[in-house]
Formats: structure tokens, sequence, C-alpha cells
């Protein structure tokens, strides 16, 4: 908008704030309410303190309208099946006899109860709870939460507006629960459904609701006829409703597509649309449709994903030309700010120049506050800040920081050939059976072992000065020790050296490639109590020197067993970082599998036979539309390909994912070319095993037998019943056996029980084979 032509008082808003804290302040009480150190009362106490912090905070930046119901104690799809009382069979005892405890019992499962399933949202790195429904599934409303959360904001004196779980995004993130047909669609249950959603709705309006958000996100995702006529119905039949507050519809992370037009026509209040780069279609279509008369638009032209300081210039024009679209236009971020860091100013190490560059979530609610004020008063209202902020895009664009001509010209003579392997796979398997002799039903672990205390005390001493580097990897040396000892006595077949000295699987490698920043307040929320650090990938990527080598050589000179040399693969290492826009990820891609494949082949030089390379992000980073899905995974797989192509048929290969939805990409995994790939499986129940069989899969393959994210012990039977349902679609010449992922987030002692149980039924199950 170049012009000062002012519009109606546009309002400034988000979908929803970090929930941890600036200093993890929810992670460590629900931590420590596990743990018994913290009661029941000081945990809702410590969460009511960061809600009012997060709203005050929203509110004194210029957020004209703060969200609620959006914090968690664990996940808002968890809050969703409570708010609609679709708790399972199985956990309706322990929510019955305390809800608190009940409700973290659906997150984490107990000793005798398994947890909901777990999966990523959408294609980001977060993950929600999969709602498990059937036919017999009775719904009653329980508007506790959200009705509790709404009425201290307006007692703070602030607008507020609800955000809930639309019911449609609510359906279809579902799945059958366990006992129910594989083919049971949860969308059946719609019409059993929305007479609770009415019933919500009227408690929020009677507790002083004037708006009420729902998010639809999986409206932006590829929909049938039938899924389209069902939202269109679910909101002409919430709509027609007399006793509700004025409804918002919210989508992001795409475009709408086909949905838009359903949802423009339904009789609702307002609709909220992504309008950043991958949903900038979301623009022409909204004029298609004739915009949006008589309504309320929230823009997202903030991205809320990413950590690069927006274009305050072209948003503004973006929010012109929306102008004459609505009624009313008010502006937002693209998604909630769930997704990015508190607050950048607390970085001290990132240098200035570099720090400019970048906004976090409080940098956002500023830029948003910002664009709704030019918006409404002109542009001669924020000229300063846009000066400013042309100088910060300007800085980053002109920076030597970002370019290293070497990279970009390595980059540039990569050839199809050097990201296929010279060999087939049949040549390699032979090659490997027979240089590693191997058992029927090989053992294994994913990488990462326990963090113990006194790992973290060592590392903070480190941090602190407290004490200096040969104490610090001498207490690393005693922990690769244990582990090392560990596992040859549980009489695992390929070990690991457990990664004492990685803080993140990501972090780790970002700290010593050229091209990443580090954070030291960064905190993301991955899952639960479960954060994480994104590096920034800035620049142009390279490997100054060897990175994992010293570490691998040291754990294999402990035993005569085979360990693993473990990488994080290049799609990860970008769908875990924030990324830098200023060049196709693809270009990123290719610079961060050379700087690993470089890696590769030092591991292999140093006598590691088998390398395994993780890619647990490859599903999640799937474009949402099945339009876009070719572009991507060609490079993405290539990326992988590039990295390890280059090795000996007698040098295995492996790799992991977990925690996704595998099915639609299990070409993609078979086109990575990796001579064995584990992936979690024990909370779907082998489902990835018979999609790998349906597909044809020809390599050896690992189904997790153990949910490491619950603090429960499968037994040695349990593992043996998921090993032989994996038998029905694995050859057991090709099937491994091994946890569904990492486990650092995990104690010993339920590690030591749960691997030790895991080799009992692998010994177990090999007899049986032998003696049929």
């Amino acid at each position: 908008m170049t012009t000062d032509t002012a519009a109606a008082a546009a309002r400034a808003t988000v979908y929803g704030y970090p929930r941890q804290g600036p200093a993890r302040e929810l992670k460590k009480a629900v931590e420590g309410y596990w743990n018994g150190h913290v009661g029941a009362d000081a945990l809702r106490s410590t969460a009511a303190g960061l809600r009012r912090a997060n709203w005050h905070e929203l509110a004194d930046a210029g957020i004209g309208e703060v969200p609620t119901g959006d914090f968690s104690f664990y996940d808002h799809v968890l809050d969703a099946t409570v708010m609609v009382g679709a708790v399972p069979e199985r956990h309706r005892a322990a929510v019955e006899a305390d809800a608190l405890d009940g409700y973290f019992a659906m997150a984490r499962g107990t000793q005798g109860v398994a947890p909901l399933e777990m999966t990523k949202w959408f294609d980001t790195n977060y993950h929600y709870l999969v709602p498990e429904l059937g036919p017999g599934t009775v719904f009653t409303a329980d508007s506790a939460k959200q009705v509790a959360e709404l009425k201290e904001a307006l007692a703070l004196g602030l607008p507020a507006r609800p955000v809930l779980v639309g019911p449609v995004t609510y359906l279809l993130l579902a799945k059958p629960a366990p006992g129910v047909a594989a083919d049971f669609e949860p969308l059946t249950l719609l019409d059993r459904l929305l007479p609770v959603y009415a019933e919500i709705l009227a408690d929020l309006r009677e507790a002083g609701a004037e708006w009420v958000q729902l998010d639809e996100p999986a409206l932006v995702q590829d929909r049938t006829p039938a899924e389209l006529n069902a939202a269109g119905r679910a909101y002409r039949d919430l709509g027609a409703l007399t006793d509700r507050p004025k409804m918002l519809v919210a989508s992001y992370f795409d475009r709408l597509g086909d949905a838009l037009p359903v949802l423009a026509g339904a009789p609702v209040e307002g609709l909220a649309l992504d309008f950043t780069e991958r949903a900038a279609a979301n623009l022409d279509a909204l004029a298609a449709v004739g915009g949006l008369p008589g309504k309320r638009l929230v823009a997202g032209v903030v991205n809320g994903r990413n950590i690069w300081v927006d274009d305050l210039e072209k948003s503004l024009a973006t929010l012109g030309t929306l102008l004459g679209l609505a009624d009313r236009v008010d502006v937002a971020a693209s998604c909630s700010l769930l997704h990015v860091p508190v607050d950048a100013a607390l970085e001290r190490d990132i240098e200035p120049q570099i720090l400019r560059w970048l906004a976090f979530a409080r940098q956002k609610t500023a830029e948003i506050a910002t664009l709704a004020r030019g918006l409404t008063q002109g542009t001669h209202a924020i000229s300063a800040q846009l000066a400013a902020n042309r100088a910060d895009l300007a800085s980053r664009t002109t920076s030597t920081l970002t370019r290293d001509p070497a990279v970009r010209a390595r980059t540039a003579a990569v050839s199809p050939a050097d990201a296929r392997c010279a060999q087939p796979y049949a040549e390699r398997a032979a090659a490997q059976r027979g240089s590693l002799g191997l058992p029927l039903l090989p053992t294994t672990t994913i990488g990462s072992f326990p963090q113990t205390a006194e790992l973290r005390t060592a590392r903070a001493g480190l941090r602190a000065g407290r004490i200096d580097d040969a104490a610090y990897e001498e207490r690393v040396r005693a922990e690769i020790q244990e582990v090392i000892a560990f596992q040859e006595k549980a009489g695992i077949d390929v070990l690991v050296h457990g990664e004492p000295e990685r803080n993140d699987m990501v972090q780790y490698f970002a700290e010593q490639l050229t091209g990443y920043l580090a954070t030291q307040h960064g905190w993301v929320q991955s899952y639960g109590t479960r954060c994480v650090r994104p590096p920034i990938l800035a620049g142009d990527i390279s490997r100054p020197e060897p990175m994992t080598v010293r570490w691998t050589t040291y754990a294999q000179s402990l035993t005569g067993r085979p360990v693993k040399g473990m990488l994080t693969g290049p799609v990860t290492m970008l769908a875990w970082s924030f990324v830098r826009d200023d060049q196709p990820l693809a270009d990123t891609a290719r610079q961060v599998a050379l700087a690993l494949r470089d890696e590769v082949d030092d591991l292999e030089r140093s006598g590691t036979s088998v390398i395994q390379v993780d890619e647990p992000a490859l599903r999640e980073t799937l474009p949402l539309r099945a339009a876009d899905h070719a572009a991507y995974l060609a490079w993405a797989t290539e990326a992988f390909r590039l990295t390890t192509s280059g090795v000996r048929p007698d040098t295995q290969v492996h790799t992991h994912m977990c925690y996704a939805e595998f099915g639609d990409i299990v070409q993609a995994i078979d086109d990575l070319d990796a001579d064995v790939i584990s992936l979690e499986a024990a909370r779907s129940h082998m489902q990835v095993a018979r999609e790998l069989d349906a597909h044809g899969y020809p390599r050896e393959a690992g189904p997790g037998v153990y949910d490491i994210h619950s603090p429960r012990v499968p037994g040695a039977g349990e593992a043996a019943a998921l090993l032989r349902k994996g038998l029905e679609a694995i050859p057991a010449e090709r099937l491994w056996v091994n946890p569904d992922c990492g486990l650092k987030t995990r104690g010993w002692p339920e590690t030591r029980a749960s691997l030790e149980n895991l080799v009992a039924a692998a010994r177990t199950v090999r007899g049986e084979l032998s003696a049929s």
C-alpha cells in the first residue's frame, strides 16, 4: 500500500502463542508434577501465571484481541478430545478418578494402559495425540477449560477470542479406535458431534465471548466432494444457531482451494486465511468468489512458522488489496505462534547484524500491530518502522555472511550420477551379509540413549566454566563405555554409542557446520514437555572438519560388534531448523547433503561398517497438496542419496523415520535406496509394515516394537506379538528388531528393562522360526 489511504480500524490479533514460557516454566512444572515434586494446585498456578503473562504481553504489544484456549498442559488436540468427551474406554476410569492424571495417562500411557497414538501436526514438527473414534463413540460437552480461560482473560479487561479445533478438522484427524474396522470413517460422526459444539458455543457466549475461532486447517489439504460437503453442512448448521458467539473459521499452512467457496458461502461471520507465500493463491481465489461482503477477514500476512523479519511494505500491499474484499480486514500471523520461539531479544550470542534479521513471537506481534496501525492510519503513521524494516531487509540481502562462492560452485557441479549407488541393492545386501554376519531378526536401537543427570551436570558445568573440556570429555567417554557395555550384555547385535555428546540431533550438527546459527533461548514445543531449539540456517553450508568420527571410532574400539555411525539427514536438518527463505529449499538441501556426504566418507574410511542417516522429517515436510508432492519428493530423496551413495557395497546404510503417516510416501522411502529403514510402529500396531508389504518394498526394515514416548515398559511377550505381526508383512530375512525412536528422553531403568525384553522377544521369535 503506497498511499496514506486509511481503512476502518484494523485490529491486530494472533491465533495462539508459545505455551512453554520464556524459560520453559511449563515444562519444568509439568515434569515436576509427574515426578511428584510439584502438586496439582502449584501446576495449575504456574499455568495460570503463564497465561496471564502472555495475554498482558500481547496486549502491551498492541494486540487488540487475545486468544484463549490455545494454552495446553500437553496438546490442544487432546484438549479437544476432552472437550467433546471422546475419552477412550481404556482411559475412562483414570479420567473419572482424577481428571489431570487421566489426561496425562492418555498422553503418556501407564504401565498397563497404552497412550493415544502421536503423529505430526500437518507439515510441522509439532506432534498431536490422535483421537480414537468408532461407531459407538458418544460425545458429551465439557467446556470447563475453555470457559475458565476465557473468563480469566476477560477478568483482566482484555478483549478475548476462544480458539477451538473445528469439528471437521477434529474428525479428519481422528483414527478408528482399536478394535474398530480399519475402513471406519470418523467423519461419519459429524451429525453426532455438532450438537456438542453447539452446546460449547452456547457456554462460551454465556461466559462473555463475542467471537469464537474454529480452526479448520484440514481443509487446506486435498479433500473429496463428500468431505467438502460435510464442511459446508457443519457450518451451515452451526451458523444457524441463535445461541452462539460470532464465528471466525480459520485455516492456515496452505491455500484453501475448493474449500474456500464452501466457507465463504457459509453463514459464519468471518474467515481467517493464510496469505504468506505458500498460500498466496488465497488472494486471487478470494477475489474470484467475490470476497467476503459483510464479513470479517483476518489476514495472516506475517509468517507464523519462520523467524525472519517480515517485509512490511509487501504485507501492507497485500492488506491494501484485501480491503476491498471484506467488510473488515484485521491483521494476524499466518498461524499460531506456537511454532516459533518466544523472544529474539533474549539472544546475546548472535551478532547484532544478524539479530536484526530475526523475529520470534514477541517481534512478530510487534510487526502485526505495526501493520494494523499502518492499515488504519496510513503509512505515514509507521514511516519510522518501515524505514527500519527496509534497512534490515537490505542488510540481509547484501551480507557476505549468507553466501560462499566455493559452496555454490560445488553444488552447481552435482550430477545425477552423484546421487545414485553404483551397485543395486541385491549386490549390496550379499556383501553386507558376508561382512557383518548378523543373525536372523537382528536387534539394534535407533541412536540415542538416556542422558543421565551426571552428563547434564557436566554439560552445564562446561557451559558455565566450572569444568574444562578434558573433564567433560571424560564424562562422555564414561557414558559411552556404559552404553556399549550394556548393549553387549543385553545381547544387542548392532550397537550405537548413545550420543552423549549431542544436545540435539539437529543442533549438534548445526553447531559444526558453517551457515548455521545456534540460539540460547529459542525453545519451541515439539510435543508435551519436549522442547527443542531449532538452529537457524542463515547462509551457505559446508563442513570444516569431521563431526562424529572421533566418538564413533572410540565406541567401536570398545567392542567387536558393529557400531553404527549416526547422522541426521539433509531433509531433517532443514525441517527442524528455521531455514533461509531467500533461495529454493532444494538448493539448500543439496548444500547440506554434500556436507554430510563428506562425513559419511570419513566414517567409512575410519572403519565404520554401518552408517545411519536419519530422516524422520521426510514425511512431515511433505506439502499438504498432492499437486506439490512430486517436486518436493524429487529433491528430498535426491538429497538423501547424494549423502549416502558414495559408500562401498559392504557398508550398510540405514535410515530412520518416526511419528508420521508413512502410507503416502512409501514410494519415496523406496527411492531413498537405503539398505535398512527403521520406523515407528508400536502405537500404530505395525501399520507401516503392512504398507511396506502392499508396496512391495524390497529392502530390510525394522518397524518399532517399543514405544519410547511412553514411560511404560513393554513386556517380552508384547514385543514378540508385534514381531509376529511384522512377520506377516516382512520376511524374516529382511526384518529388524528395534524401538520406535531414540531413547534420549527415557530413564535408564525403563530403558534397560525394555531393551532386555526386546532382545528376549527376538530370541523367542527366532526360536519359533527355526522350529517351524
